[in-house]
């Protein structure tokens, strides 16, 4: 099946796709900062986490359901399905290449799902509260 879109128009859908700032990386952030957690956004840090507590080496990674294969969300795109496959396999490869090579420099990963952040922020911000008391 062919897109329905011209190759321009795709290219603008596809641009307006944020990498950051994302809805339920905001959620996470203030319900943190209300709390009176402070962090920092952008490191040199392999992967390039979404939140990093450096002085306690915890790294928060807020996790795209399609982009990541949520396991309760996912659903396989039915158009292009190899390409998609392929490449959404390639950033699950990539995550955990990541969260284990932070681990072995002595960080703490956490990888919460975006639609966790949605259902129940509260919960979240407790995990990332625990993570930090440890």
């Amino acid at each position: 099946m062919s897109d329905v879109l011209s190759p321009e128009q795709r290219k603008f859908c596809m641009s307006r796709i944020s990498g950051r700032n994302t809805q339920p990386e905001l959620a996470l952030r203030k319900g943190l900062w209300v709390i009176g957690y402070r962090y920092r956004l952008r490191t040199q840090l392999p992967g390039n986490p979404d939140i990093v507590f450096p002085k306690k080496k915890v790294a928060v990674f807020v996790d795209g359901c399609f982009w990541h294969k949520c396991p309760k969300h996912f659903v396989i795109p039915k158009t292009r399905t190899n390409f998609w496959m392929d490449k959404i396999n390639k950033n699950c490869e990539r995550d955990k290449r990541v969260t284990k090579e932070l681990k072995q420099s002595g960080w703490k990963v956490l990888r919460i799902w975006e639609h966790e952040i949605k259902e129940n922020l509260s919960a979240c911000v407790e995990r990332v509260e625990a993570l930090l008391s440890q």
